[in-house]
């Protein structure tokens, strides 16, 4: 596939409709280029093993890849993160929530496979980046309580005391809530449900005082904040239809 000379200002979803898995790799070593070889290294071996996790699962129409493929490229170009830490969190943040028993180590029948999951990716990557990974990943949900609720305060908690993971989650929420556009079926409803009460609790995180991120960053996602709740408000406050 030919690309364009210009994939290094393209919008990411503009890149996802264009050229799809492809523009987005290519994008992704773009940003990688401002990393040192030891870091470029670490988030090949990470883009791999999510890959690999993820390669039967898919995100509506596209495959779940160019999802961590985005929120890894928020995080070096729109956020200007330079810990390479974050970066390989960034890559994994699903990766443990998503498929634990397979990151364990299949065929898995010792105890918690979450526990064994984030030790594996401490071994491999370092406990800085399991730690990260354990704070953007859901726990067991209550079925007696409302799931959404209970992702509220799961948020709330485990994002309090790390705030590395909140940008991770800042960049995940956003390629959900801004790109809840590129979603189809009932399924937008949903994510609009879910995601709107979280508005307000992201526009806290992102300005809190030890949030490490830039004035312009912070500027930045805020706008990014204010768009997700006027898409999730066409979706949801459509006026009432007349006879």
């Amino acid at each position: 596939m030919e690309l364009p000379p210009y994939l290094a200002t393209m919008p990411m979803h503009a890149i996802t409709e264009m050229h799809g898995e492809p523009g987005l790799r290519e994008r992704f070593r773009l940003e990688c280029a401002a990393f040192d070889a030891d870091a470029r290294r670490r988030f090949g071996e990470a883009l791999e093993l999510a890959a690999r996790l993820h390669r039967d699962d898919r995100r509506s129409r596209e495959p779940y890849v160019n999802h961590l493929l985005r929120v890894a490229i928020r995080l070096m170009h729109h956020y200007q993160v330079r810990e390479p830490d974050v970066i390989v969190a960034g890559l994994l943040h699903d990766a443990v929530e998503d498929h634990p028993a397979e990151l364990a180590g299949e065929p898995y029948t010792g105890g918690d496979p979450t526990s064994a999951a984030l030790a594996v990716l401490a071994d491999r990557f370092g406990a800085r980046v399991a730690r990260l990974v354990a704070a953007v990943t859901n726990p067991p949900w209550d079925p007696e309580r409302d799931r959404n609720e209970q992702y509220r305060e799961h948020l709330v908690h485990s994002l309090d005391g790390e705030p590395w993971a909140r940008v991770i989650k800042v960049s995940d929420f956003t390629d959900n809530g801004v790109g809840v556009i590129h979603s189809v079926g009932p399924k937008v409803e949903a994510l609009a449900r879910k995601y709107r009460p979280l508005v307000p609790v992201f526009r806290d995180l992102v300005t809190r005082a030890d949030t490490p991120l830039s004035a312009p960053v912070r500027r930045h996602i805020l706008d990014q904040l204010d768009l997700a709740e006027e898409r999730f408000s066409a979706i949801l406050d459509q006026p009432a239809q007349h006879a």
